[in-house]
C-alpha cells in the first residue's frame, strides 16, 4: 500500500473543511445568478451594469487562476490555500454590505481573485493527502461537491432571496467556511517552498488573452457579436494574446507550464474533454431554468428542485464510479457515462409544452447519472500518468479550461436559442392565416377593435411560446451530436499503468 504524500493526522476532518472551502467557492459562481433583479434595485444600478457583478467574478478568477502552481510553490500549498479561503470569506461579507455598484464589483473582483486559488488547490491537497490507490475516492469526494454546488445553487439563492435577503447569498458562506478555517489552520499540511521561475511573459499573455475571451463570450449576444466593435476589438485582442502565449511557450527555455504537462496525451486529451463538459454542463444549467420557469410557470424554489434529481444521479453514480476503480478501465466507465447523457438529451429533444414535472425528474435524474460516470474517471485518466510534481499546475489548468468551456457553453447556447427562437417565430407566423384562424381572421382584426387587438396579442404569445420550445429543443440537439461526435477521443487515453483503476506516477516523482 503507497503512503501519501503528505501524511495528516485526522484525515477524514480536514478532508471535510477542504470540502466545505470548495463548496462555497463553486456555490457562490451561481447562488448570486438568481438574485441579480434584486441587487439591481437595491445598488441602483441598470439592467446593462448590473451583469458586471456576475463579468467582474469570472473574469478576476480567469486571470489569476494559471498561476496557482507557480504562487503555491513560491508561498507554500498552505499558506496559500488558507489565504485565499480567508480572503474568500472577508470579500463575500464585503459584498452582502456593498451599499452601490462600485463596491460590489470591486469586491466581487477580489473574491474572484481568492476564489480562483481554491478549487484547483483543493483537487490537489486532496490528491496530496491520500495514498495513490485511495486518490478515486478522493476525486470522487471533490467531484460531488463541483458538480453539485452549482445545480443546488440556483435553488439556495432563489429559496435566500425570497424568504430573507439578496445579501443572504453572500452571507452563507460564513457559516460554512469559519469552521473550515479553524480545521484548516489547525490540520492542514504544505508542500515545501520552491523558489520557482516566473514567466512574466508567458503569465501576461494568457491573463490578457483569457480576461478578453471572458468578456467576449459575456457580452457577446448583449451586444449583437461581430457586429459591435467592442466584441471586434476584443477578439482581436483575444486571439493575438493567446498566440503570443503559444509560440512564448514553445520557443522559451522556461515556459510557464512544463513541456511535459502538456504533451502527456492523457492530459492534453483531458484538457479536450473538461471542455465539452463545461460546454454541455453549464449549457444546460443556463436553458433549464429559465425553460422551465417562463414556459412551464414554475417557481424558482420549483425549478431548483426539478434541478436536484441531476445532483442526485451524479451523487449516486460518482459512489458507484469509485467502488469500480481498480476493477474495470475508467475509460469504459467514461464511454458508459457518455452514452448516458447522450440518451437523456435525446429525450430532452422530445420535450412539449403539455408534459408534466415527471420528464425532468427522469431525465435530469438519468443525465445525472451521465455526469457522474465521466467526471470521476477523466480526473483519473487525466492524473494518471503525470508526475506529482505537476498535481498543482494540472489541477489548474483543468480548472481553467472548464471554467472556460462553461462560458463558450453559455454562451453558444445562448447566442442559438435568441436565433432560433427569431427563425422559428418567423417560420409559425408564416402558418397564422385566415384559413388557420378559427375565430378571427388575422387581416381583418383591426374590425374588432380591442378584441381584435387583444386576440392578436394572444396569439403572437402562444406563437412565441411555442418557437421558444423549439428552440431549446434545438439547443439539446446540438448539445448531443457535440457529445456523440467528440465521445471518440476517449480512446486517445491510456488506462492508468499499475491496473484498471490505480494512479500510478513515475518512481521517484
Amino acid at each position: 500500500m503507497g503512503k501519501p504524500l503528505l501524511p495528516v493526522q485526522n484525515k477524514a476532518l480536514l478532508t471535510l473543511a477542504i470540502m466545505g472551502a470548495a463548496m462555497i467557492q463553486i456555490l457562490d459562481s451561481t447562488i448570486a445568478n438568481v438574485a441579480i433583479p434584486h441587487m439591481q434595485t437595491s445598488l441602483g444600478a441598470t439592467q446593462d451594469t448590473v451583469t458586471w457583478v456576475l463579468t467582474s467574478y469570472i473574469v478576476a478568477g480567469a486571470v489569476v487562476m494559471p498561476i496557482t502552481g507557480w504562487m503555491a510553490d513560491r508561498l507554500g500549498s498552505r499558506r496559500l490555500f488558507l489565504g485565499a479561503v480567508i480572503g474568500f470569506i472577508i470579500t463575500s461579507m464585503l459584498c452582502g454590505i456593498a451599499v452601490n455598484l462600485t463596491e460590489m464589483v470591486i469586491f466581487r473582483v477580489l473574491q474572484g481573485v481568492c476564489a480562483a486559488f481554491i478549487a484547483p488547490l483543493s483537487q490537489s491537497i486532496l490528491l496530496d493527502i491520500n495514498p495513490p490507490e485511495r486518490a478515486p475516492k478522493a476525486m470522487a469526494m471533490w467531484g460531488m461537491g463541483i458538480m453539485v454546488a452549482p445545480i443546488f445553487g440556483p435553488m439556495i439563492g432563489g429559496w435566500l432571496t425570497q424568504s430573507y435577503d439578496w445579501r443572504w447569498c453572500f452571507y452563507i458562506n460564513l457559516p460554512i467556511g469559519i469552521p473550515a478555517v479553524l480545521i484548516l489552520l489547525w490540520l492542514l499540511p504544505s508542500r515545501p517552498v520552491n523558489k520557482r521561475y516566473f514567466d512574466g511573459l508567458g503569465f501576461c499573455a494568457l491573463a490578457i488573452g483569457v480576461a478578453t475571451l471572458q468578456l467576449l463570450l459575456d457580452r457577446g449576444q448583449h451586444e449583437d457579436w461581430l457586429d459591435s466593435w467592442e466584441i471586434r476589438l476584443e477578439a482581436i485582442v483575444a486571439i493575438a494574446a493567446i498566440w503570443i502565449f503559444f509560440v512564448h511557450q514553445v520557443t522559451t527555455k522556461k515556459p510557464m507550464f512544463d513541456t511535459e504537462l502538456v504533451t502527456d496525451r492523457n492530459f492534453t486529451t483531458a484538457l479536450l474533454f473538461m471542455v465539452l463538459i463545461g460546454v454541455m454542463m453549464f449549457g444546460v444549467f443556463a436553458l433549464l431554468p429559465p425553460m422551465l420557469q417562463s414556459l412551464f410557470g414554475y417557481t424558482v424554489v420549483d425549478t431548483g428542485m426539478l434541478l436536484a434529481p441531476r445532483g442526485i444521479g451524479i451523487l449516486i453514480s460518482m459512489m458507484i464510479a469509485t467502488r469500480m476503480a481498480g476493477k474495470v478501465d475508467p475509460r469504459k466507465i467514461v464511454g458508459s457515462g457518455f452514452v448516458l447523457t447522450i440518451i437523456s438529451l435525446w429525450q430532452m429533444t422530445h420535450w412539449g409544452l403539455m408534459m408534466d414535472w415527471t420528464y425532468v425528474f427522469w431525465t435530469g435524474l438519468l443525465q445525472g447519472f451521465g455526469m457522474g460516470f465521466v467526471f470521476i474517471p477523466m480526473n483519473q485518466l487525466a492524473f494518471a500518468t503525470l508526475p506529482m510534481r505537476y498535481r498543482t499546475d494540472g489541477s489548474g489548468l483543468l480548472y481553467l479550461v472548464r471554467s472556460i468551456g462553461s462560458s463558450v457553453g453559455i454562451s453558444i447556447m445562448s447566442t442559438m436559442f435568441a436565433r432560433n427562437l427569431q427563425t422559428s417565430h418567423s417560420d409559425l407566423t408564416s402558418h397564422v392565416t385566415s384559413s388557420s384562424m378559427a375565430v378571427i381572421d388575422p387581416a381583418t382584426a383591426d374590425r374588432y377593435q380591442v378584441l381584435g387587438e387583444a386576440a392578436l396579442r394572444m396569439v403572437d404569445l402562444e406563437v412565441t411560446r411555442q418557437a421558444a420550445m423549439i428552440a431549446y429543443l434545438d439547443d439539446f440537439e446540438l448539445m448531443m451530436w457535440g457529445l456523440i461526435i467528440f465521445m471518440p477521443l476517449i480512446l486517445l487515453m491510456k488506462p492508468p499503468t499499475g491496473g484498471p483503476g490505480q494512479m500510478v506516477h513515475p518512481v521517484g516523482e
